[in-house]
Protein backbone atom coordinates (compact mmCIF):
# COMPACT_ATOMS: atom_id res chain seq x y z
CA UNK A 1 0.00 0.00 0.00
CA UNK A 2 1.67 3.58 -1.22
CA UNK A 3 2.19 5.81 1.91
CA UNK A 4 3.95 8.59 0.59
CA UNK A 5 2.95 12.35 -0.73
CA UNK A 6 2.27 13.06 -3.94
CA UNK A 7 5.65 15.04 -3.97
CA UNK A 8 7.61 11.32 -3.52
CA UNK A 9 5.32 10.07 -6.86
CA UNK A 10 6.20 12.79 -9.07
CA UNK A 11 10.37 12.25 -7.74
CA UNK A 12 10.45 8.67 -8.01
CA UNK A 13 8.47 7.84 -10.86
CA UNK A 14 7.44 4.11 -10.05
CA UNK A 15 5.62 2.33 -12.76
CA UNK A 16 3.22 0.52 -10.35
CA UNK A 17 1.30 1.77 -7.10
CA UNK A 18 -0.54 -0.68 -5.01
CA UNK A 19 -3.16 0.89 -2.67
CA UNK A 20 -6.43 -0.37 -1.09
CA UNK A 21 -9.88 1.21 -1.85
CA UNK A 22 -9.53 4.45 0.59
CA UNK A 23 -11.17 7.16 -0.44
CA UNK A 24 -7.47 9.19 -0.23
CA UNK A 25 -6.57 6.35 -3.03
CA UNK A 26 -10.13 6.98 -5.10
CA UNK A 27 -10.15 10.62 -5.39
CA UNK A 28 -9.90 11.71 -8.51
CA UNK A 29 -7.34 13.96 -7.37
CA UNK A 30 -5.02 11.30 -6.59
CA UNK A 31 -5.98 8.94 -9.43
CA UNK A 32 -5.41 11.67 -11.83
CA UNK A 33 -1.86 12.44 -11.09
CA UNK A 34 -1.12 9.33 -11.19
CA UNK A 35 -2.54 8.23 -14.94
CA UNK A 36 -1.04 11.66 -16.41
CA UNK A 37 2.32 10.14 -14.96
CA UNK A 38 1.43 7.02 -16.65
CA UNK A 39 1.69 4.98 -13.19
CA UNK A 40 -0.50 1.88 -13.37
CA UNK A 41 -2.91 2.01 -10.18
CA UNK A 42 -3.71 -1.89 -8.43
CA UNK A 43 -5.90 -1.87 -5.47
CA UNK A 44 -6.90 -4.24 -3.40
CA UNK A 45 -9.47 -6.66 -3.79
CA UNK A 46 -11.86 -5.79 -0.72
CA UNK A 47 -11.51 -9.59 0.64
CA UNK A 48 -7.85 -8.64 1.46
CA UNK A 49 -8.67 -5.33 3.21
CA UNK A 50 -11.21 -7.97 5.50
CA UNK A 51 -8.58 -10.39 5.50
CA UNK A 52 -6.22 -7.39 7.37
CA UNK A 53 -9.40 -6.69 10.26
CA UNK A 54 -7.46 -9.63 12.38
CA UNK A 55 -4.22 -8.49 12.18
CA UNK A 56 -5.60 -4.71 12.93
CA UNK A 57 -7.26 -6.44 15.97
CA UNK A 58 -4.54 -7.98 17.14
CA UNK A 59 -2.61 -4.58 17.27
CA UNK A 60 -4.79 -2.53 18.53
CA UNK A 61 -5.01 -5.34 21.43
CA UNK A 62 -1.55 -4.85 21.59
CA UNK A 63 -0.85 -1.53 21.96
CA UNK A 64 -4.34 -0.85 24.41
CA UNK A 65 -2.94 -3.80 26.45
CA UNK A 66 0.73 -3.52 26.80
CA UNK A 67 2.62 -0.59 24.89
CA UNK A 68 0.16 2.31 25.94
CA UNK A 69 0.33 0.98 29.60
CA UNK A 70 4.34 0.36 29.87
CA UNK A 71 5.73 3.44 28.46
CA UNK A 72 8.92 1.76 27.48
CA UNK A 73 11.91 3.35 26.88
CA UNK A 74 13.98 1.48 25.38
CA UNK A 75 13.69 -0.90 22.27
CA UNK A 76 15.48 -3.55 24.55
CA UNK A 77 12.21 -2.97 27.21
CA UNK A 78 9.35 -2.89 24.41
CA UNK A 79 10.95 -6.19 22.68
CA UNK A 80 10.75 -8.18 26.09
CA UNK A 81 7.58 -6.62 26.88
CA UNK A 82 6.03 -7.47 23.75
CA UNK A 83 7.32 -10.86 23.60
CA UNK A 84 6.15 -11.63 27.04
CA UNK A 85 2.62 -10.42 25.84
CA UNK A 86 1.86 -12.44 22.76
CA UNK A 87 3.19 -15.13 24.98
CA UNK A 88 0.44 -14.83 27.20
CA UNK A 89 -2.02 -13.65 24.98
CA UNK A 90 -1.20 -17.23 22.89
CA UNK A 91 -0.65 -19.49 25.88
CA UNK A 92 -2.51 -18.03 28.38
CA UNK A 93 -5.59 -15.24 27.53
CA UNK A 94 -8.92 -16.28 27.15
CA UNK A 95 -10.29 -15.95 24.24
CA UNK A 96 -13.90 -14.86 24.00
CA UNK A 97 -14.34 -16.41 20.35
CA UNK A 98 -13.15 -19.92 21.46
CA UNK A 99 -15.71 -19.89 23.89
CA UNK A 100 -12.60 -20.12 26.90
Amino acid sequence: MYRGSFRDIREREPKKINTDQGVQYTSIEFTSILKNLRIQINMDDQRIALNTVFVKRLLRSLKYENVYLHNYETMKEAHEGINEHFYFYNTKKKLQILGV
